[in-house]
This record gives structure tokens, sequence and C-alpha cells, in this order.
């Protein structure tokens, strides 16, 4: 029989619908059981393109004897971290203290009051790797809660005290040049010269500090923000990461090298990596660039768009039974598909015998291609063209393969990232249809995922559910702004500015000086979440800094300007401390010190854009 999950409309939860535990998504009836009851809940969140998600789900959620052990002791409650991030971001806080690290699935025990109290991410069915087994630390918890409540006590008065630590503040500091200076060279110093990219493994593609250190040279001129932008893109471009025959990017690499990904897609990596690509070719001018940045837009369009234009979450990881099934090789498999060319192909791909990837091969570029062209004895544009060609045949018989499953609801906050990125992608390629792609998108949102100002986090089966969280408000915002730029239509500038005028409403406390990740009429948790780091995303802060500098560079509102640069200014403790963290606010920060351009790379309003903003009908 189904539990409480058949009723949703998640895929990440409909996954979980046939499991023989009780799950029950999180709402009032579950929590009201749990007070009932006086039970422990078991938190359980992930999200559809885990790979460690199914692998804990098939050992252990489908397994009876867990299952029963689950349902007797605990409430279990199930949450997709995609439509609720701000419980995610609320629990992961508790299990990054108690355990020093964080993860997905990610296991949480909590009071009936929603009190974490123990917690960890996967646990196997069985003991080994140095974790306990998941049955184990069931009936260890059980125990604990029935036997010790003092203990329970005590660990969640621990914790609670890490919900009212801040990050350190500055005193409203200027956001000098040598301050963004130090941030630029603190973060080089980390960079890795071989590879590309910032530390050791794993690696996942660092697009908002990239994009950062790309400001950073449009105004200063310094050349290795230059370089470390355009080495690293280069090398994500040529590994395994990067899908070599269908396009975009994988969420991040298990190595330093960028072989070998973890292989599921992510919309916002893509998102974001489209709106960088469009930028490093307006500085560079890269024909590699383009062409990489076009092909992730092309595999946005071709296989994570919905009929109604709307962009989709995520491609799994695993097909057919195992992890990255979809997208590697064997030599013969390539002989099969191309014949005469096959040998070449595979040699440019790196392809052997023994396989890069459990006996398989990732596909990736080890030589470059200027120099494989020489090798080989031909020239770079016969050899692209070759190239060109085999991708098309290997992609329609990789599409005879078992496809990775597919999370096709439509979360705000990345379709806002999108959109921005394919405007921007439309304007440095001059292609007419990524603006066409992008004006069905921002109409979509318009039309169905924001209500009276309020953006809705997530969108699926013609329904908009969840009361949006900051970083949707100001992302699709920054959406519409973009489209205002691309069309001069003054409708998208109405939008956005409304959307930003009730993000400062819900979200804005003056008493704290502070943006807050939820509204002011969501749902209380044991904490109200406001982490300005960016992580994988840009946080709810940065976009909305983003949006105000934005806005008031078009409205000529200094008043805005002024909040906007508050906000970074009392982040620059943090930020000194540590800049890779706020990528997205450096590169906010570098807008707001200079609204000037360097050679071909300006994303500066354009003169028509300001006149038709400030209501100069004569404007062309």
């Amino acid at each position: 029989m189904p539990n409480r999950l058949a009723g949703q409309t998640s895929p990440y939860l409909l996954q979980h619908a046939g499991n023989p535990v009780n799950w029950q998504p999180w709402d009032e009836e579950a929590l009201a059981v749990a007070r009932a009851q006086d039970r422990p809940i078991l938190l359980s969140i992930g999200y559809a393109a885990c790979h460690w998600c199914h692998v804990m789900a098939h050992e252990s959620f489908e397994d009876p004897e867990t299952a029963a052990l689950m349902n007797d002791k605990f409430v279990c409650i199930k949450v997709d971290r995609e439509e609720r991030p701000d419980l995610d971001a609320v629990y992961m806080q508790a299990v990054q203290a108690m355990t020093g690290r964080g993860g997905w699935p990610m296991t949480v025990f909590l009071t009936p009051d929603g009190e974490p109290f123990y917690g960890g991410t996967y646990f196997p069915l069985k003991d080994g790797h140095g974790l306990p087994s998941f049955k184990r630390v069931l009936t260890a918890i059980a125990d604990t809660y029935e036997n010790r409540r003092e203990s329970v006590d005590g660990s969640v008065a621990s914790i609670r005290g890490i919900y009212d630590a801040t990050l350190p503040r500055g005193d409203n500091e200027t956001i000098s040049d040598e301050f963004l200076d130090n941030a630029s060279r603190a973060i080089i110093a980390g960079y890795d010269k071989q590879y590309g990219g910032f530390g050791g493994a794993p690696k996942f593609p660092p697009t908002m500090i990239l994009d950062f250190l790309l400001r950073h040279w449009a105004r200063t001129g310094d050349r290795a923000s230059l370089d470390v932008a355009t080495w690293t893109f280069t090398q994500m471009a040529h590994g395994g990461i990067y899908d070599q025959i269908g396009g975009g990017f994988a969420r991040y690499s298990v190595d330093a090298y960028w072989l070998v990904p973890h292989f599921e897609k992510m919309l916002y990596d893509n998102a974001l990596v489209i709106r960088f690509g469009a930028h490093l070719f307006e500085a560079t001018k890269s024909a590699e660039v383009r062409r990489v940045t076009e092909e992730t837009v092309e595999w946005l369009t071709r296989e994570m768009t919905s009929p109604e234009g709307g962009f989709y979450s995520s491609l799994d990881a695993d097909s057919d039974g195992e992890e990255g099934r979809f997208y590697v090789w064997t030599p013969d498999e390539i002989d099969a598909s191309l014949g005469a060319d096959a040998a070449t192909v595979r040699a440019y791909f790196g392809v052997t015998t023994s396989g890069n990837f459990e006996g398989r091969n990732i596909l990736h570029v080890p030589v470059d291609p200027g120099t494989f062209a020489e090798r080989v004895g031909t020239t770079a544009e016969d050899l692209q063209a070759k190239i060109t060609s085999a991708r098309d045949v290997l992609y329609q018989q990789r599409a005879t393969r078992v496809w990775p499953a597919r999370d096709d609801k439509t979360l705000a906050a990345w379709n806002g990232l999108a959109l921005r990125g394919l405007v921007e992608a439309a304007r440095a390629f001059d292609r007419d249809d990524f603006r066409a792609i992008a004006a069905r998108n921002a109409e979509f949102l318009l039309a169905h995922m924001v209500i009276d100002g309020r953006v809705m986090r997530s969108y699926k089966n013609g329904v908009a559910h969840i009361r949006g969280f900051l970083d949707d408000q100001a992302a699709v915002a920054l959406g519409f702004l973009a489209m205002f730029e691309q069309s001069l239509d003054i409708r998208w500038l109405s939008a956005a500015r409304q959307l930003a005028l009730v993000m400062q409403e819900e979200f804005w406390d003056e008493q704290s000086q502070t943006f807050y990740d939820t509204s002011r009429d969501a749902e209380r948790l044991v904490t109200r979440p406001h982490d300005p780091t960016d992580n994988a995303t840009p946080s709810g802060t940065s976009l909305a800094v983003d949006l105000m500098l934005r806005l008031a560079n078009y409205d000529g509102d200094a008043k805005l300007s002024a909040h906007a640069t508050r906000v970074i200014a009392s982040l620059a403790s943090a930020i000194a401390r540590y800049p890779s963290g706020f990528g997205h606010l450096l590169g906010d920060a570098e807008y707001a010190a200079t609204f000037a351009c360097s050679g071909d790379y300006c994303d500066m309003p354009s003169p028509a854009a300001l006149d038709i903003a400030r209501g100069d009908p004569t404007s062309d």
C-alpha cells in the first residue's frame, strides 16, 4: 500500500511512495502525530537525482525489517530539499555541527517540536567503512529517547546554541579597491594551476568565483584573474564533468582533474555555467568557450524544457541500475557506431581498452584540440567538423539506451538563474533562438509562478505551490530585468520592480539589518534561516543585493544603492575570512565598485534601456 507521499507532486517524494516505510510529508498532520504520541521524528532529506539517496533507499527503506523498526519507533518524514530549502538549511546546519560534514541523504532525528538531537548523512544497511548500520542507529536512538531523555534534552540545548551564532559582521566597512584586490589574491592562492579550479578532490564548478574574477579583471586589468577564469573553464570543458556528446555539466567531479563526474546534471549548475560562459566569450572571443556554452544551452532546450516553457530541475546519475551507465562507452560501441572515423574519435576522447570508469570510458579531451589536430595531420577546422559529426551519431546511438530519470518539477529560483543566463548568452552570441527560448520561459514564470507579486517555489502538473524563498523572489526578478534589457519592453522592468518591492517587504528585517531566506509569513521553524554565503547556488542575500544594485542603476535610486552596499559592507569581515564562500556577492561588490566596462566585456544597462526605464520616449 502506498504511504502518504503518494499524494505529493515532487518526483523525489513519489520515488518513496511505495516504500514499506510509513513516510509522511512535512506538514502539520505529521507533526501533530509526533506531538500526540511523544515519538521522535526521523527526518530524511534528499533529492531526486541523488545517487546515495537511491542507495540508502534500496538498502534500508525498501527493506521490510528496517521499515518495521522505523514505523514502530518513529514518525518518519521525507522532504525534498529542492522544494524546502529552508528545512534543508536548518537541519543541515545541525548535522554539520554534530558530525563535521554534511551531504545527502541527510538523516536527522528530532523531538516532536522539531528540535534536532542527532543526525548524519548516509547510513549503510550493515556496519562498514567506519559507519554503524542504520538499524543499529535506529535502535540506539529509540532507546535513548525512551529511557535517557535527559541525554536528548542535553543534545537539543547544545545544538540550539549553533542557531544563535552568527557570521562575523563588519561595522559598515568600506568595500574598497584594496579589499577586492585582497579577495581576488586570496582566492587565487588556492588555484590549481595544472587542472584549474581550487583545492583538491572533489571539485565543483566554481562559476560564481570565476565570474567575480572575470569582473575583477574587467575593472582592474588584472591578468591573473582572467587567466584563472579562462583556464578553469577550459579544463572543465575538456573533462568528463562536461558531457562531450550531449552537452551540459554534471554536478561535480570526484577527482581533482575533472575526469570522473558525479553524473547527475542539475539545472542550476548549467544555468550558472551558461551565464559565465557568455561573459567569458565576451572577454576572450574564444571559439571553444562559445561552442561549449552554446551546446549547454542546446542541451537545456532539448532535454530540460517543458512544453509550457519552464525548465526541469535535474537528470539522475543512475540509469539501468548503474551510476553513469548512460554516459560511458566501450571501444567496440564507438567502432560499431562510427566506422572509419572511429580510431580518430577514440583517440580524441581518450578511449582505451581498459577504460577509465569501471571498465568503460568517460569521454574527455586529454589533449588540446589544436595539438591533437597537428598530431593527426589535419586542420583544427576539419577536426572539429569530424568530431561534431561523430557527436551527432553517438548522441543518436546513446538515445537508444535507458535514459536517466528526470525530475520534472520547475523551481522558480533555478529558472530565474537559467532565464538570466539565456538572455546574456543570446546577447553574447547574437542568437535569436536563444532569445525566443528565454522569452517563452519568462512568460511561463510570470503567468504561472508569480501570484500578486509573490513568487511560488515549485510548479508541476499545472499547479504552483509552496510560497517562494528569498532566492526565488530575487532570481526571478533578475531574470525579468534581463528580459527588459534584451527586449526594452517596460513590462519586464515593471514586473522586476514589483518583485523587488515585495522582496524588501517580506524578507528584509530592519531590526537585525538582515535578509532572511524565509518570508515574514512563512512556517515557523526552530530558527529562521538567513545564510548569506554562496553555496552551489547564489545565496538569497547575494541575489537580493544584485537586484537592488541593478534596479538602482535603472531608477537612479540612491537609497536603494546605499541599502545594497550596506549589506555587502556588513559582511566584509566574513568575506575577508572566507572569500571563496561569497563568489556571487563579490561579483555584486565589483559591480557596485565601478559600473564601468573594460574592452568588449560589459554588463552595464544600455543607454536605451536607461532612457526607457526613466521615461524618455525619444530613446531608440
